[in-house]
């Protein structure tokens, strides 16, 4: 990666508490090594599952051994889940498990250790499921994000590595606490639905030296996903924030997406596939001095890859803390052959209010492009119908950078990566 603006351990220039000139980085390149084994227990309605993982590298440029092997082993999953308890009605699963677009809500759920990188993405969470019908739910949740993971087991310079945050070492980084509820339903047999409500408490914490102040949302939204035909569905969100944090400021923010989706509705050979997106999320023209602004909107545990890999480190507000952006968003590709994927994306970003965070005085953060081809590449059957795996993908994107930034030179990030499985 190259020339990202936000990078972590990049420092900015600042006076008064305004923003001069952002951070950015420099060349930077890395190879990780992310080990993970896991096993379970079950029968038809019980499952008992564990995982534990570990990530060591081998930091290339700049060169640094603080995460070379053994590094540190972590619990990454240890849950209980049941399923279809008296009579089908409840199903529940308790304990450490993935967050990742969690009841298909993705831009308001995807990480809860956005600070780990590609490491994890776990939340320690008990969650339930009321199903009434086959089309009607009611979900409940209740979940703790930790900074700093107390289950694991290694060397002492990984102690005390940041989560969630950027910051890290001995500074006291973000932990966060969330719960809530989402109904979904059918209103027509074409129009499928999703309300939801819930809390999000952020507590206060210290980063590159700075103290932020506890923080208290209330959130509501709606989902809609419109069957217009068997190949063609709409996508309509709307969601609203309210709350205070600890200096007594009142606090709000609110984000909007509409986006058309078409699929091929072939069973074999090319299934290509296109969506355009268009993404609104509330700023504050304050966000330099006044830590993020008050009407800036705060993404929840959407803090993720979904739209960027490259945005998950060049983000000015925290560790993939997407916010105060309008991202208009096309996107295609095609399905061929047995795991092979091409995907395209590309669109215009602009800054929803002028906030100086970038560095200039412009709305225009740049065009941001991205292409992944997923590929296998071995597979073998073994015992009682088990497998073996070896298969990969590539990522590159390309953020041509606009007025928003005090620089013209394009970022870029490159990643490739090869899954052994068995």
């Amino acid at each position: 990666m190259d020339n990202i603006p936000g990078l972590p351990g990049s420092p900015g220039v600042s006076e008064g508490g305004l923003l001069l000139k952002a951070p950015r980085s420099g060349y930077r390149n890395h190879m990780r090594y992310r080990p993970r084994v896991w096993g379970e227990i079950k029968n038809e309605q019980w499952r008992v599952y564990m995982r534990l993982a570990d990530e060591f590298r081998w930091n290339v440029r700049p060169y640094s051994n603080k995460t070379t092997f053994p590094d540190e082993v972590i619990i990454d999953n240890l849950f209980i889940e049941a399923k279809d308890l008296f009579d089908g009605f409840l199903d529940f699963t308790i304990g450490r498990q993935d967050l990742y677009n969690l009841y298909g809500l993705d831009h308001v759920f995807v990480d809860g250790t956005p600070g780990d990188g590609s490491r994890t993405v776990y939340t320690d969470m008990v969650r339930f499921a009321l199903k009434f019908t086959e089309d009607e739910r009611l979900d409940m949740f209740f979940l703790h994000n930790c900074d700093d993971n107390p289950l694991r087991w290694g060397t002492e310079r990984g102690r005390h590595r940041s989560l969630s945050g950027l910051g890290g070492g001995a500074e006291v980084e973000m932990d966060d606490w969330g719960w809530g509820g989402v109904w979904s339903g059918k209103a027509t047999e074409w129009l499928p639905y999703q309300i939801f409500a819930m809390q999000k408490i952020t507590e206060r914490f210290s980063r590159n030296h700075v103290r932020h102040p506890y923080t208290r949302r209330e959130m509501v939204g709606v989902k809609l996903m419109p069957q217009l035909t068997e190949e063609l569905s709409l996508q309509l969100e709307a969601m609203g924030q309210i709350g205070r944090n600890g200096d007594d400021d009142w606090l709000s923010g609110w984000s909007t997406y509409t986006g058309v989706n078409w699929k091929k509705s072939v069973e074999s050979g090319w299934r290509p596939f296109a969506s355009l997106g268009l993404h609104i999320m509330s700023g504050d023209k304050h966000a330099a001095e006044e830590d993020g602004g008050h009407h800036a909107w705060d993404p929840m545990w959407s803090r993720g890859v979904n739209d960027s890999e490259l945005m998950l480190y060049g983000t000015h507000y925290g560790a993939a803390w997407w916010s105060n952006m309008i991202y208009l968003k096309l996107a295609g590709g095609v399905d061929f052959g047995p795991k092979h994927r091409l995907y395209l994306t590309t669109g215009p970003m602009f800054a929803a209010r002028e906030d100086g965070m970038g560095g200039d005085d412009g709305s225009f953060k740049g065009m941001l492009s991205q292409v992944r081809y997923d590929f296998p590449l071995w597979k073998m059957s073994v015992a009682q119908g088990r497998t073996v795996e070896l298969f990969g993908h590539a990522i590159a994107e390309l953020m041509n950078p606009g007025d928003y930034f005090a620089t013209d030179k394009p970022a870029w990030f490159v990643r490739w990566q090869l899954d052994f499985k068995f």
